[in-house]
């Protein structure tokens, strides 16, 4: 499939929130967004980049309607309270696009007690999407299917996770840089494959007409962004400056496009729902682990487990 942005139709009326939006893909999903309409939040920890970041884009697009979401994702009752801000605010949300994330970087473990990658790629965002849900699935009763989307971005990353897909007994992973990014991307995907089956086209919520939402994991390729700047482990970093050498990096822009298609395009059909997506707009090769819904299952019912325990949820 081909897919260029020029192909939107008016956003006019719809929200939709880009976390991690003030760099990288996330920064030209949300000005793509904006271009045709759209009522965007800017998630962004820093205030002052995020703002810098608006402004940069008023200047392509003056009639862009954006607004700040302050949330960092090291921190699960800051990603919390953006939550709670933006349901006192709004009263629809037709798309959310949980882009922000970190590539292999250094061990850390955040104030929350879980490892840095692991958090900000996979656990905040699971946070984020379970209190938005319920707005979420009453936006879709109001439109026609397909209105109302889910894009959680992954990475082809995800094939360098444990070789059981995830390690539950320590997710933690400490002097694995590669697998515990490849565990998290691993997650995303199976979170969309999740929430496809349990809010897509053909679950049982949507047929019973309880609301009815679209997912897809995004793979966007190797794009020239802020994403590397912190690579953990010498080998994949080389690997990485050899790829941007052999002009294998795409510009953020470009990098942008599948996950603005898989948020807005009316090109999308209902029964590419779940699917995981590489560039620009084509079905990805994704691995075992990535289709195996029994894993996904495992892993929601053990984050849930996990996140109610630590009061994130209840």
């Amino acid at each position: 499939m081909t897919f260029h942005p020029d192909s939107l139709p008016d956003l006019s009326g719809k929200v939709f929130i880009v976390t991690g939006g003030n760099a990288g893909i996330g920064y030209y999903t949300v000005a793509r967004l904006a271009q045709y309409g759209a009522h965007v939040y800017m998630g962004a920890r820093n205030a002052t980049k995020a703002s810098d970041a608006i402004a940069s884009i008023k200047k392509l697009y003056p009639n862009a309607n954006i607004s700040l979401l302050v949330m960092d994702h090291c921190s699960l009752s800051s990603v919390i309270a953006a939550a709670n801000t933006f349901l006192s605010k709004e009263t629809s949300l037709h798309g959310l696009i949980n882009n922000a994330g970190i590539m292999a970087t250094p061990f850390e473990i955040t104030q929350d007690g879980h490892e840095a990658q692991w958090q900000t790629n996979y656990l905040a965002h699971w946070v984020f999407t379970s209190y938005l849900l319920p707005l979420m699935l009453a936006t879709s009763k109001t439109l026609p299917p397909g209105n109302v989307r889910i894009v959680n971005i992954t990475s082809a990353g995800h094939w360098m996770g444990p070789s059981g897909g995830i390690n539950f007994a320590d997710t933690s992973l400490p002097n694995k840089p590669g697998n515990r990014y490849g565990q998290s991307k691993l997650a995303n995907a199976l979170h969309a494959k999740t929430l496809d089956l349990r809010y897509g086209p053909s679950s049982p919520n949507a047929k019973a007409g309880n609301g009815e939402i679209w997912t897809a994991a995004v793979h966007p390729g190797l794009v020239d962004s802020q994403l590397a700047g912190r690579v953990d482990g010498s080998g994949l970093r080389g690997l990485l400056v050899v790829f941007k050498m052999l002009g294998r990096y795409w510009d953020g822009d470009r990098g942008s496009w599948t996950s603005v298609f898989c948020a807005a395009s009316p090109e999308l059909k209902s029964g590419q729902s779940g699917w995981y997506w590489e560039r620009i707009a084509k079905k990805g090769w994704e691995s075992r682990n990535a289709k195996n819904l029994e894993l996904a299952k495992n892993l929601e019912d053990w984050t849930e487990k996990l996140m109610v325990k630590e009061g994130w949820v209840k």
